[in-house]
């Protein structure tokens, strides 16, 4: 594209962006601008829009029609017991502590379809903390929320999904915790008695309070500055005193408005403490 054309297709973008947020109130405007392009172009194609203000005009008058975009707008890109070393780390540096609690509250912000949720929560019955856990796992995808909750995968992930458990330190074999049938893997529900399902917007909503651990990780990177800030900013009102966030191995708290409020806890991984004071 030239530069006059991707200046207007970016003045399109933001006015498809305002547009959207004065309807549903959802509120894209913070994203990086480099990854909503691609993924606003990817739901032009798919919809067979030949403008941004085509897609606009749908998405403005068709409510259902948004429902079906809003996949676009967000990343549903995870696995089970992604970056291994995360989850041991986890298990080996973060567990020992919380063991410390009486009852325990995380947080899993940006769920995306439950990966993660299911796999904290295999770690958590793992080690015993599970039944005086509770985990609050949010999205702003609806659709990805169902599909969080139903805990169904395709049963071709599940040797990838194996591999990660046991880099992970997995205590057993994942197939313990999950039926096949039908080509899908059923995960089992005993595993999120104790998980909170629930819409949430890094961008404009509140925090949950209280929390031991905050787990949002491959999110930041797709939020511009600002809001990068604001979203830590929450996590930080959301922890308890020297409680714990977890980032993606690619995310980072260093020159962020909230860096002071963190000592680092496992480097490599991007784990931090909230410091007590």
């Amino acid at each position: 594209m030239t530069d006059e054309s991707t200046h207007l297709f970016d003045l399109e973008l933001k006015l498809l962006l305002e547009a959207v947020y004065l309807r549903y109130h959802y509120d894209f405007r913070g994203y990086a601008i480099s990854s909503l392009r691609r993924r606003v172009r990817h739901a032009m194609t798919r919809f067979d829009c030949a403008r941004v203000s085509d897609l606009q005009h749908r998405i403005i008058h068709e409510p259902t029609f948004f429902a079906e975009a809003i996949q676009y707008f967000t990343v549903q890109v995870s696995e089970m017991f992604r970056d291994p070393d995360y989850f041991r780390a986890l298990r080996e540096e973060v567990v020992p502590v919380l063991t410390t609690y009486p009852s325990i509250k995380i947080w899993v912000a940006g769920c995306s379809s439950g990966e993660e949720v299911w796999s904290l929560a295999i770690l958590l019955a793992e080690e015993g903390l599970l039944e005086r856990s509770v985990i609050y796992a949010t999205d702003i995808n609806p659709d990805a929320l169902v599909k969080a909750e139903q805990g169904t995968y395709r049963v071709e992930r599940m040797a990838q999904f194996s591999r990660n458990y046991v880099a992970a330190g997995g205590r057993g074999s994942l197939s313990d915790y999950y039926t096949s049938a039908y080509g899908n893997a059923v995960f089992n529900r005993r595993l999120t008695r104790q998980v909170v399902f629930a819409d949430h917007s890094l961008a404009t909503d509140s925090v949950f309070s209280e929390v031991h651990l905050v787990s949002c990780r491959n999110v930041l990177i797709y939020f511009n500055r600002e809001l990068q800030d604001r979203a830590v900013g929450l996590f930080s009102d959301a922890l308890i005193r020297k409680g714990f966030l977890g980032l993606g191995s690619k995310e980072s708290l260093q020159f962020g408005a909230h860096a002071s409020m963190f000592d680092t806890f496992v480097p490599a991984q991007r784990i931090y403490q909230r410091k007590a004071s």
